[in-house]
């Protein structure tokens, strides 16, 4: 309570932040304005009261509403198997902060989040490219709304246009010293909707219902379960992913942490009452969350203040809003839609590894004319496989390397003196099962006729998988076979544990050593000791 001025300050200014955002996104879920505002209301007001980032303002974000939008069309609009999907959703959240899974949400590659957030950014665009001209897109989907474009183009509502023009320019040119007092969407909802009044002929919202919302009984039936399960999966994942990263971003704006789990169970409450209340679901919203906090919020009570807030609006000014022309919202959209494209990224990408801005773009075309799904999907699994094979590159090359990274002057010399006869592979780092399959051949190519010792390093290894295993396995059996030495050095209790499990080779008869300086003595030592040094 402390910094309660601050938080009702801060939560204040976010709700009316939020008013006009919240009627946009609610219009262009398909499930009409007034479901964008109770999202707003149920979402921030739950979030805020049991999620674990206590500046955090909660409410419908540009990606959820793409996602909804998509789900809305797909089922015909039918209220109990749409809402249906944002409880379930509501519910894998809860799961997922209950089983403590908020730490592995947050592991999904930047170049895919980029690529993911920028298409979604497109989508956005799209979706109100018809409506600047004062016309609706063809059904749902990137494809029919960018085909909707010409004929929209060639056939304007000048009034529409006009408006759209109006709330454009103000959305992009509002001035910061303005913002503090009244923010640039809500000052473009105000005047469009006045310049409508005066000049009526630009499509507008219409009735908008008042007062409590009614209660929706969820169902889902076997023709539409598919759909509802993966797009409350898509649901709960970008919900998530998209809370989380605004929380880090009010972690280095507030210099506090939140509580990753905490936060995911707060959402999926919030989502879940959102469903039953036929409301649109929501996230963590980064533009509201960094207002609330400039303009003082630092604790729950600020997000809690914010949907007080906008649910005095809906009892108070519900019928007023039925004069908001598409229009205005449309431009309103527009920019938050520039402003979810990572053109930061974007500027910078040329200069980092071309694998990664491949990846970023793939994402993106995936997500605007595929599905969300696939794009999430295949951008994980791909920049999964592209570290896996940059980390077993790494790792092969360390094996081929004739004298091993971080060698002291003393192995150097040993090495020298072995003239070859003595050999030492430092696997460097975790082996992985990228490195696995070629390990075997770069040693026995290594090694040769002219190798009598072998000492295999596992100073930097902190851990091993069955796939290391084997590769290890036939490291020693070609080495046996070729009647070569083999030590092992460096070896921690779990690779130790883990080689003894596994391997079906005669390990009780390999020598280990707690370093590899001992090892290259002895293996020195070895070598002088032979009579007859074998042929080359």
């Amino acid at each position: 309570m402390s910094n309660l001025k601050g938080d009702m300050f801060g939560g204040l200014t976010a709700g009316i932040v939020a008013l006009p955002l919240a009627l946009a996104f609610g219009e262009a879920s398909g499930a009409g304005p007034i479901a964008g505002l109770w999202g707003a209301i149920f979402v921030g007001l739950f979030a805020s009261l049991f999620g674990g980032t206590g500046s955090q303002v909660s409410g419908p974000t540009g990606p959820m509403v793409v996602v909804f939008a998509g789900l809305y069309a797909a089922l015909g609009g039918n209220p109990s198997l749409v809402f249906a999907a944002v409880i379930l959703a509501g519910i894998m959240q809860i799961l997922l902060g209950v089983f403590r899974f908020g730490q592995y949400v947050k592991l999904v590659p930047y170049p895919v989040i980029s690529g993911f957030m920028s298409g979604i950014g497109v989508i956005i665009i799209a979706l109100q490219l018809s409506r600047l001209f004062g016309h609706e897109p063809d059904g749902g989907g990137t494809i029919p709304a960018f085909t909707a474009v010409p004929d929209a183009v060639m056939n304007p509502n000048w009034i529409a246009v006009g408006i759209a023009l109006v709330s454009l320019v103000m959305v992009f040119t509002w001035p910061k010293r303005l913002a503090a007092w009244i923010p640039g969407p809500l000052a473009a909802l105000i005047v469009g909707t006045l310049i409508s009044v005066f000049l009526p002929g630009a499509p507008v919202l219409g009735d908008i219902p008042t007062g409590f919302p009614n209660f929706v009984v969820p169902s889902v039936d076997v023709g539409s379960a598919l759909i509802v399960l993966e797009a409350a999966f898509i649901l709960a994942v970008l919900g998530s992913i998209d809370s989380l990263l605004t929380s880090l971003v009010a972690d280095n704006m507030t210099r506090t942490r939140h509580q990753s789990n905490k936060e995911l169970i707060g959402q999926g409450i919030g989502n879940s009452v959102a469903g039953f209340f036929g409301a649109i679901p929501g996230a963590g919203a980064t533009m509201r969350t960094v207002i609330n906090i400039r303009s003082g919020g630092r604790t729950r009570i600020s997000g809690m203040t914010h949907a007080m807030v906008l649910l005095a609006v809906v009892i108070s000014l519900g019928p007023l809003a039925s004069q908001i022309p598409h229009a205005v919202l449309a431009g309103i959209l527009v920019k938050v839609g520039i402003d979810t494209i990572d053109f930061s990224y974007i500027k910078r990408a040329h200069k980092g590894p071309r694998w990664d801005l491949a990846l970023m773009a793939l994402v993106l075309l995936l997500t605007v004319f595929v599905d969300l799904i696939t794009a999430v999907v295949v951008g994980v699994v791909l920049a999964a496989l592209g570290f896996v094979k940059k980390l077993a590159d790494d790792q092969i090359a360390s094996v081929n390397k004739t004298v091993p990274r971080h060698s002291s002057e003393e192995e150097v010399s040993i090495l020298k003196r072995a003239g070859g006869k003595v050999m030492m592979f430092d696997f460097g780092g975790p082996l992985s099962f990228g490195a696995a399959a070629d390990l075997g051949h770069h040693v026995r190519q290594r090694t040769g006729h002219s190798a009598d010792v072998l000492i295999l390093d596992f100073s930097r290894v902190p851990f091993l998988d069955v796939s290391a295993v084997t590769a290890i396995e036939t490291i020693l059996e070609d080495a046996h076979d070729a009647g070569k030495t083999v030590y092992l050095s460096g070896m921690n209790d779990h690779v130790a544990q883990l080689l003894d499990k596994f391997s079906t080779s005669e390990s009780d008869a390999l020598k280990s050593f707690e370093t590899r300086i001992e090892a290259l003595k002895t293996a020195e030592t070895h070598t002088l000791g032979r009579a007859e040094p074998n042929p080359a």
